[in-house]
């Protein structure tokens, strides 16, 4: 069974609310529809097409409700920035533009372009401190 692609990453935050604002406004997906689950969340997706359950899911740690979260995913401390995870990574195209919307929501972000590779990456941090690296074609800044 070869895995074809990742199905989604699922973050753990106490910032709900400024996480689905970030993900929609900085890489443009959208809130779409979630299971009712016993804990607050979001489900995001790119585009219209919800068959693939989302590219980012986001779970609320509720301190009013905590057994929710714990019955269904198990007990564990949240960690912030990216804990053991280093990074994750998005392809995608329009650099330029992409770095105006990253300067008016007033996001710091770091950009190399890797030898070899035609590879241009923009680096920044999402609410809750997860690393988030966003690859353009290098011809694009040349």
């Amino acid at each position: 069974m070869p895995i074809s692609r990742l199905g989604h990453y699922s973050v753990r935050t106490s910032q709900l609310a400024a996480s689905v604002q970030f993900y929609t406004r900085v890489l443009g997906l959208r809130e779409g529809f979630r299971p009712a689950f016993d804990f607050p969340g979001a489900w995001l997706y790119n585009g219209d097409d919800e068959a693939d359950f989302g590219v980012v899911h986001l779970i609320g740690m509720d301190e009013r409700n905590p057994s929710g979260l714990r019955d269904y995913l198990g007990d564990r401390a949240t960690a912030s920035g990216t804990g053991s995870l280093d990074h994750l990574a998005f392809i995608a195209t329009g650099v330029a533009e992409f770095r105006r919307g990253l300067s008016r929501e007033g996001i710091a972000f770091r950009e190399r372009t890797v030898p070899g590779l035609r590879l241009h990456q923009v680096f920044f941090e999402d609410p809750s401190g997860v690393t988030i690296e966003m690859n353009f074609p290098a011809h694009e800044v040349a």
